[in-house]
């Protein structure tokens, strides 16, 4: 008989977790360093939302079930691979807003760059703003970088997106074990 070793779903998901978190950092480090930021070049944060939030979650959700699965015997259920996926994102998500914030503390310089570019874009673009419209938008934006609610809102919205990619990736992966009276 084949020895099956069993892992828990939190267990599975915690390294490709660490993986994700370790990549949107390394995207980051890459774009500040080369002095790319989103806001002057809009392509370059199309491209960072379209993996952060799209492509990276659902490979490596995918990976993370696949590999459940075969840790497992073979077998994983639709609430595993809930948990699996969700796991995934809740670490990714708590790394990624832990290294913003700290980021954010390290180099203030890069915040108030990329605000000032920020109002520079919105005066612009929006001719129909006013002045006091801007500050309340940038307002809003600081308070969103606190530490007290960039963590918690960062790991909330990742967490949505594992909960939504799992559920769609645990209904194609899963394979339940017989049940038998």
């Amino acid at each position: 008989m084949k020895d099956i070793t069993t892992q828990s779903p939190a267990k599975a998901g915690l390294f490709l977790g660490l993986i994700f978190g370790l990549i949107m950092i390394f995207e980051t480090v890459i774009g500040y360093v080369m002095d790319i930021n989103p806001v002057s070049y809009p392509t370059y944060g199309l491209v960072l939302n379209f993996l952060n939030f799209l492509i990276l979650p659902l490979i490596l959700i995918y990976l993370g079930c696949i590999n459940f699965r075969k840790m497992n015997g073979g077998y994983a259920s639709f609430g595993e691979c809930l948990k699996v996926g969700v796991t995934i994102c809740v670490i990714a998500g708590l790394i990624a807003g832990v290294f913003t914030v700290v980021f954010n503390a390290i180099f203030p310089e890069y915040v108030e760059e990329l605000m000032r570019k920020t109002r520079s874009v919105m005066l612009s673009d929006n001719s129909d703003m006013t002045e006091e419209q801007v500050d309340m938008a940038i307002s809003v934006t600081r308070k969103f970088m606190s530490p007290f609610i960039a963590i918690p809102s960062t790991i909330a919205i990742y967490a949505f997106i594992g909960l939504l990619y799992s559920l769609i990736i645990g209904a194609i992966v899963k394979r339940d074990r017989n049940q038998s009276f």
